[in-house]
């Protein structure tokens, strides 16, 4: 279930009204009441979950989920015992009963008094701290900072001017410089009926102890899982880390790097300026992805790759040199 410290738990609805948002067909289970959204590999009698592409079938025919939004050729594949929508737009008809079900928590300013550990958190002048944010003893927030409602920030923080911080829990001892965005939906549109329509995003973002974050960085919270920063790890100004990637401890990344969607990065792995990477890729402890490089591939454990797309980078250099020496002779037997 989503955090309820962040996400308000609306009223139940049937499978029908749920069906009826979207334009889909029940086919079994009208009256059932439904209390949540979740995927299907951890959704229960309470929770509806949909397939968007045939290769879950297996996760299909093994969820708990009470209701199931599938496309018509994946209705015998459902488990007997859920109740099932037929919609061309799965993901986007599961997108309509999260909006339905869940919704965040707004922003209601509460006083220092009641969100600060003791008197020697500093909130500078503009600072709006939302209701059930707790912060930790020796924290400093900075001028015009908004701290959203139930955030949890640890102790002997540093968090700069201008920064929102939402949905997120964060430990002793984060820096995150001015002009910072954390929390904010990841970007998440599905196709339907009537175009593009978007995803809403509930999870969260965790940023664990030591970790600094650089200015004008944005980490999106997670779709349903967490974004996570691990110990240590230390990011540049002008960021992109979208959500539900995983960071491992100790990752140094430079300015203008940008992560896509539920990348998982090891532990000491390094990132140059401009860096980029592809969703749903996973980068080897200690590897080391060299400034400009486009990661469309998972980087083994250890190794440097450079280049676009990037290859390992002997691999790399190899076929540099070997494209210029062809342009010489090229150029060479023109001008004879």
């Amino acid at each position: 279930m989503p955090d309820a410290r962040f996400f308000d738990l609306l009223a139940p609805a049937s499978v029908g009204d749920l069906a009826a948002l979207s334009g889909g067909e029940v086919v079994r289970g009208s009256e059932w009441r439904i209390s949540q959204v979740a995927p299907l590999v951890v959704a229960d009698r309470n929770a509806i979950g949909f397939l968007g592409d045939r290769k879950f079938l297996d996760a299909l025919a093994a969820t708990a989920a009470g209701c199931v939004i599938v496309p018509a050729g994946a209705v015998e594949a459902a488990p007997p015992e859920a109740a099932v929508i037929v919609s061309r737009t799965p993901q986007a008809a599961w997108a309509a009963a999260a909006v339905a079900l869940h919704r965040p928590r707004g922003l209601v300013a509460a006083a220092p008094a009641e969100v600060c550990e003791d008197d020697s958190t500093v909130i500078e002048p503009g600072v709006i701290l939302g209701q059930g944010a707790r912060i930790g003893r020796g924290t400093r927030i900075g001028a015009n900072t908004v701290i959203g409602p139930g955030v949890q920030i640890g102790r002997d923080c540093q968090i700069g001017s201008n920064v929102t911080v939402g949905f997120a829990l964060i430990g002793d001892r984060v820096k995150i410089y001015a002009g910072a965005r954390i929390g904010e939906p990841g970007f998440g549109a599905a196709g339907g009926a009537g175009g593009a329509v978007d995803v809403p995003q509930l999870g969260r973002v965790i940023l664990q102890d030591g970790v600094t974050i650089g200015a004008n960085t944005c980490i999106d919270r997670g779709a349903f899982d967490d974004t996570v920063i691990g110990e240590n790890t230390k990011i540049d100004n002008l960021v992109m880390i979208a959500h539900n990637c995983v960071l491992g401890r100790n990752v140094l990344m430079a300015g203008h790097a940008g992560i896509s969607g539920s990348v998982r990065v090891g532990d000491n792995v390094m990132f140059g300026g401009k860096a980029g990477v592809g969703d749903h890729i996973t980068i080897g402890e200690g590897a080391r992805v060299a400034a400009g490089a486009g990661v469309l591939a998972d980087v083994p454990a250890g190794e440097t790759w450079s280049g676009y797309p990037a290859k390992p980078i002997r691999q790399f250099l190899r076929e540099t040199v070997w494209v210029s020496r062809q342009a010489r002779s090229k150029g060479a037997r023109t001008n004879d």
